[in-house]
């Protein structure tokens, strides 16, 4: 076996806590698994592992071990792939974070599409509303919708999510509908706070392509984006929302668009990654594919 093999298997023992997890997810009898550790240790002169009768735990080296064999078996199988007839499926895990509703709403459902055409890629899908460290938490790639801070990382755009207002129809039957941005002194909204910054955002719309912001008034303000539609289905305010993300309860009238000539201005989306020389393969084919699947869910908003 060799030492690239030798570190998979490290690698999934170390994911799993189990060597017995390990065999059955890589179809290996367990003492194989087992005697492919020892070999590890012994080449390393390191005690990778600590062993009971319930389960395994990464010593001090096998934590440090962890991070440098997973860069080094995925650069070896981005050497792998780049060999492989064009026709053919990307391999090995890709580790990715989204929005917590895109990763719901788009992302999950169309999954089976994506592993049609690569059965043998591995994905760890985040989902969170913050803007998680991609060096630090070992993350590929990361999808961010809004405004980009400032940072090292390099962005792909992937276009932009449409944004409208609206509010429940008992909201607005207890405070009237707003015609304008004249009528929001009468109103409420749903504040959402920046999961980074902790500050609500104002109430944002475009008038002769210029850019308004508005303070709001309200009783609750929430920094999740489901939380944020669950309140304003419970008739708490107004909210500014992808259209994308309120599509089912627009079509169920749960939600009722307001003020469509005053929209927010769209929000842009792109995928994030650190600074390599070239990306994988597994980042590409997953990137293009998101893409398509975005282009998609546009074409179909504005049919």
């Amino acid at each position: 076996m060799d030492r690239i093999d030798l570190l998979r298997i490290f690698l999934r023992v170390g994911a799993t806590g189990s060597f017995s997890q390990a065999a059955d997810q890589l179809d290996m009898p367990r003492p194989t698994i087992t005697l492919a550790v020892q070999q590890l240790e012994a080449r390393l002169g390191v005690r990778l592992m600590h062993r009971t009768t319930r389960k395994v735990a990464l010593t001090m080296d096998g934590e440090n071990l962890m991070e440098r064999a997973r860069l080094l078996v995925d650069d070896m199988q981005d050497l792998e792939q780049r060999y492989r007839p064009s026709g053919t499926g990307v391999v090995g895990r890709l580790r990715v974070d989204v929005p917590s509703r895109v990763a719901r709403l788009v992302i999950a459902p169309a999954l089976p599409t994506l592993f049609r055409e690569h059965p043998d890629l591995e994905l760890d899908l985040g989902s969170t509303d913050r803007a998680v460290d991609l060096v630090l938490e070992n993350v590929d790639c990361a999808l961010r919708v809004g405004n980009l801070a400032d940072s090292n990382l390099v962005a792909r755009p992937l276009g932009s999510f449409e944004l409208i207002n609206c509010a429940s129809p008992d909201y607005l039957k207890t405070f009237g509908v707003p015609r304008s941005p004249d009528d929001l002194h009468a109103h409420k909204a749903v504040n959402y706070l920046s999961p980074s910054r902790g500050r609500a955002a104002g109430w944002e719309w475009l008038e002769a392509g210029k850019l308004h912001t508005l303070a709001m008034p309200c009783n609750v303000a929430v920094n999740n984006a489901e939380t944020y539609i669950a309140c304003a289905l419970s008739g708490l305010g107004l909210i500014q929302i992808p259209l994308y993300d309120v599509r089912a309860h627009l079509a169920a009238g749960e939600l009722v668009e307001v003020m469509p000539e005053r929209r927010p201005p769209p929000l842009p989306v792109n995928m994030v990654f650190a600074h390599r020389a070239q990306l994988s393969r597994r980042t590409q084919v997953f990137m293009e594919w998101l893409g398509r699947l975005l282009d998609d869910i546009r074409a179909f908003e504005t049919t």
